[in-house]
C-alpha cells in the first residue's frame, strides 16, 4: 500500500514539472531561433552609433565653419544623435520582432509620447526654453548677465540648465524656464556700459564751478571711455550738499566698473581737495525737552 501511494505521488509530481520543462524548452528554441535577428540587431545598433558620431561630427564642423553659436552646435548635434538613435531603435526593434510593423511603433509611441508628456512636463518645457535661449542672439556663453538676482558669467548652456558662475566663484544652475520666463539683463551684450555716481558739495560752493572740476576730474581717469560723453548733472538740494550725478562709459565687464568707479570716486576727491571745495558729511541737531546740566570734574 505504502508503494502504491509513493508511485502516485511520482506520478503527480512528473505530471506538474513536464508541462514547465516543456514550456521552458519552447522558450529555449524560440531564443535559440532568435540569435541570428539578435546579432544582426546589434549589428544594427552598433552601425546606428557609428551613424550617430559621423552626423554629429559632420554638422559640428558644419556650424563651426559658420559661425554659429557652440550652445545651439550643441542642441542640434544633441537633437540630431536622438533622431539618428531613434530610427536606429526602431529598424533594430523590427529586426528583432519581425512580425511588428513599424507603423503600430510609432503609433504606440505617440500615444506613449503624450502619456511621457504629461509626467516629465517640466524637463520638455525646460527642453523647449533652452532652444529658445540657443537661438537668441543677444545672449552668449560668456556673457556677463542677471536674473532674478542672480549675476554671473554664463559657462554653459545645455538642454535644460544653464550654468551661472557668479564673480565670488559659487556656480549657479538656473533652469532653462526661469531664463526664458523673465527678465534677463546682459550686461556685457555690448562692449561699453554706462556707470554712475552720486557726488555732493557744500552750499557755499560755486555750482558751476563744481560742475568743471568734476568733469575734467573724470575726463582725466584711464578707464573712462574717450568717445563717450560724460555727465555731470546737478541733482537735488540733499539735507548737507547739493548733489551730482556722475555718469560715465567704461568697458562692461563687473571688474571694469569697480575698477573705474574706484578710480573716478578718488579722482573727484583729489580735484575738489586741491580747488578747496567742501565735502560736507552729514550734520544732526539734537533736542532735548529739558536743559542738560554741565559739570566739571576737577582734576
Amino acid at each position: 500500500m505504502q508503494v502504491t501511494e509513493n508511485e502516485g505521488e511520482t506520478d503527480t509530481t512528473i505530471e506538474f514539472v513536464k508541462p514547465l520543462l516543456d514550456q521552458l524548452e519552447d522558450y529555449a528554441e524560440g531564443f535559440i531561433r532568435l540569435l541570428p535577428n539578435l546579432g544582426l540587431a546589434i549589428v544594427v545598433l552598433l552601425l546606428t552609433w557609428l551613424a550617430a558620431t559621423i552626423v554629429n561630427r559632420v554638422i559640428s564642423g558644419m556650424l563651426k565653419t559658420a559661425r554659429v553659436r557652440r550652445a545651439l552646435v550643441d542642441l542640434l548635434t544633441t537633437l540630431t544623435g536622438i533622431g539618428v538613435w531613434a530610427l536606429g531603435i526602431l529598424i533594430a526593434a523590427t529586426v528583432i520582432f519581425p512580425s511588428i510593423d513599424p507603423a503600430s511603433i510609432l503609433a504606440a509611441l505617440g500615444v506613449g509620447g503624450i502619456a511621457i508628456g504629461f509626467a516629465f512636463k517640466d524637463i520638455f518645457e525646460n527642453f523647449m526654453a533652452g532652444a529658445m535661449i540657443m537661438m537668441r542672439k543677444p545672449m552668449r556663453i560668456g556673457d556677463f548677465i542677471e536674473c532674478e538676482s542672480v549675476e554671473g558669467k554664463v559657462e554653459e548652456i545645455t538642454i535644460r540648465d544653464t550654468y551661472i558662475r557668479r564673480t565670488d566663484g559659487q556656480l549657479v544652475m538656473m533652469p532653462n524656464s526661469m531664463l526664458f520666463k523673465n527678465p534677463v539683463y546682459v550686461r556685457t551684450d555690448q562692449d561699453l556700459r554706462r556707470f554712475e555716481i552720486i557726488a555732493g558739495v557744500g552750499y557755499g560752493e560755486d555750482i558751476d564751478e563744481c560742475r568743471e572740476i568734476i568733469h575734467d576730474a573724470v575726463m582725466a581717469v584711464s578707464y573712462v571711455e574717450r568717445d563717450k560723453p560724460v555727465d555731470v548733472f546737478a541733482r537735488e538740494f540733499n539735507s548737507s550738499s547739493v548733489d551730482f550725478t556722475v555718469r560715465w562709459w567704461t568697458k562692461s565687464e563687473p571688474r571694469n566698473m569697480h575698477e573705474s568707479r574706484d578710480q573716478v570716486i578718488a579722482a573727484i576727491k583729489r580735484a575738489l581737495d586741491e580747488k578747496g571745495v567742501e565735502i560736507p558729511f552729514p550734520n544732526r541737531t539734537l533736542t532735548f525737552s529739558e536743559p542738560l546740566s554741565i559739570s566739571e570734574k576737577g582734576g
